[in-house]
């Protein structure tokens, strides 16, 4: 069984590399620039069981291309396709977010996936595999994170919506992920400490918990075009 997730070296992506390779799948992960850390993270699921790990770009098209077809010479099928590389901007306010940076959030969290879906499709088929994109609760709530963002996300839930229904006749199963915050390297301490008054359960998503969801829907086959909140309850209050 072949697993791919984007941005897998760490937070997130990370968790749930770690969780597929203790299921027993092989498990390639991408990354963006970080290449020590891609490398300890590799040695890492190595312990485990097979692993390997590409430098990839997901806003670029060409390298998502070349990358998706050295996996799929490599593999000859995808089990599973886990798009979870994404970022946040710098600013936060409309007026304060300037029209490169507005490109760069949708080109990352939205047109990535898109590129890693439709470099991937003829794979996923092969296998009937399944495809689980990360969305986030800013793409159904807004969120302060800004504009851009919230709309890179709610992007992917209508990107999931689609492509779950043009692929079901094809045995392809789609399906997305809303965590709330999470308590990755990407949040700072004092920040994490703030959005833990926001949840009635008074705290943050561990990352292990984001890819428990990853196994639900893996493990589900009559799960698809659907869109999995992990938030610890936000929507109740």
């Amino acid at each position: 069984m072949i697993s791919v997730v984007t941005g897998g070296d760490r937070g997130i992506g990370k968790a749930i590399s770690m969780m597929l390779v203790k299921e027993g799948y092989n498990v390639v992960f991408t990354y963006r620039s970080r290449e020590n850390e891609a490398n300890k993270t590799l040695n890492e699921l190595r312990e485990y069981g097979r692993a390997e790990c590409y430098k990839m770009d997901v806003s670029k098209w060409e390298e998502v291309r070349e990358t998706f077809k050295k996996i799929g010479d490599a593999y000859g099928k995808i089990d599973v396709l886990v798009n979870n590389a994404g970022i946040a901007g710098e600013n936060a306010k409309i007026d304060l977010i300037g029209v490169d940076e507005w490109k760069r959030i949708i080109d990352v969290n939205l047109t990535g996936v898109f590129y890693c879906c439709k470099a991937s499709l003829p794979y996923i088929i092969k296998a009937r595999g399944c495809i689980i994109n990360m969305s986030s609760i800013a793409g159904k709530m807004g969120g302060k994170l800004g504009v851009h963002y919230a709309s890179s996300k709610a992007g992917v839930i209508g990107l999931t919506f689609a492509l779950a229904s043009e692929l079901a006749e094809k045995g392809v199963r789609v399906n997305a992920i809303a965590p709330g915050p999470v308590d990755t390297e990407l949040i700072s301490e004092e920040v994490k400490e703030k959005l833990k008054e926001f949840s009635p359960l008074k705290r943050i998503a561990k990352p292990e918990e984001i890819a428990h969801a990853v196994k639900f829907l893996i493990e589900n086959e009559y799960v698809t075009g659907e869109v999995i909140d992990v938030n610890g309850g936000r929507y109740m209050d």
